[in-house]
């Protein structure tokens, strides 16, 4: 049967997909509209599968803060800075992320499975691989919830980073702080919250470089505490030194600010770690 211009344009409208794979799935449909998406939608699956040992390091940070309140931001991510900075793809990035916005999605099982549009995410995503031809995946979804809630997303869009705080503050002192965040890579919040596995692996580190610097057995401990009141220091948030004011740690410069407030949520995420 002859496939028409305008139907192969009504599918690419459609599906996204490429000029030459919409009217290939037309033919393959014998011009059905719903079979031709399914056959697209396949290729995707086909695509994802082919290049599933591929590495997905390029791709689009979107992050939002709703109501002040709470704050949103996901990734998608693809194989070459060429379809990152793509229109279409950044868009399906903020179509995801809005997605997310509208459902509330809690976590990232939450937001796969919700629709976009006539899919759910977790199609959509693997249908943009089919589009691109690259290996596409959603690597990274979080959320937060706080008095006041500030985003920070990098010039490249490969890095964010969302902080909430225990009441209102500056936006410009909020902004100081998400950007740290994002520049200086905290494991966690403070000592309180940095996950049990670091804490005992950077232990262990400090006491065998005390062991291998040839300390004595029963000093092993309290140096390798030490140690580690180090490390918190430098990979804890609120004990960083301050960018724009080495002087002062995060959390003294968030109290020069407001000496009640505190830094109570914090996720990061960077395509580069």
């Amino acid at each position: 049967m002859e496939i028409k211009a305008a139907d192969v344009a009504k599918l690419r409208k459609m599906t996204g997909a490429g000029m030459m794979d919409c009217k290939q799935a037309l033919i393959e449909a014998e011009g059905d509209y719903d079979r031709a998406q399914e056959i697209i939608r396949e290729k995707g699956k086909l695509v994802s599968a082919k290049r599933a040992d591929r590495t997905a390091t390029e791709g689009v940070v979107v992050a939002k803060v709703v109501g002040g309140t709470k704050a949103y931001m996901a990734c998608l991510a693809c194989e070459t800075d060429f379809v990152a900075k793509n229109d279409d793809f950044s868009k399906t990035a903020q179509e995801i992320l809005d997605v997310a916005i509208s459902t509330d999605a809690a976590d990232m099982d939450a937001l796969l499975v919700a629709k976009l549009g006539d899919v759910t995410v977790a199609d959509a995503v693997t249908e943009k691989s089919g589009q691109t031809g690259e290996k596409v995946e959603l690597p990274y979804y979080g959320k937060i919830e706080a008095p006041m809630c500030i985003v920070y997303v990098h010039s490249n869009k490969k890095l964010g980073a969302m902080v909430g705080f225990s009441k209102v503050i500056s936006d410009e002192a909020a902004y100081d702080v998400a950007m740290q965040a994002a520049a200086m890579a905290p494991v966690s919040i403070s000592e309180k919250d940095c996950p049990a596995d670091v804490i005992e692996r950077e232990r262990a580190i400090g006491r065998e470089q005390a062991r291998l610097d040839g300390k004595p057995e029963n000093m092993l401990d309290k140096i390798a505490e030490g140690k580690l009141r180090k490390y918190f220091s430098e990979a804890t948030l609120v004990n960083q030194a301050f960018v724009k004011n080495p002087k002062l740690t995060v959390d003294g410069y968030i109290k020069s600010v407001d000496k009640d407030v505190e830094i109570v949520a914090y996720q990061r995420f960077s395509l580069n770690d």
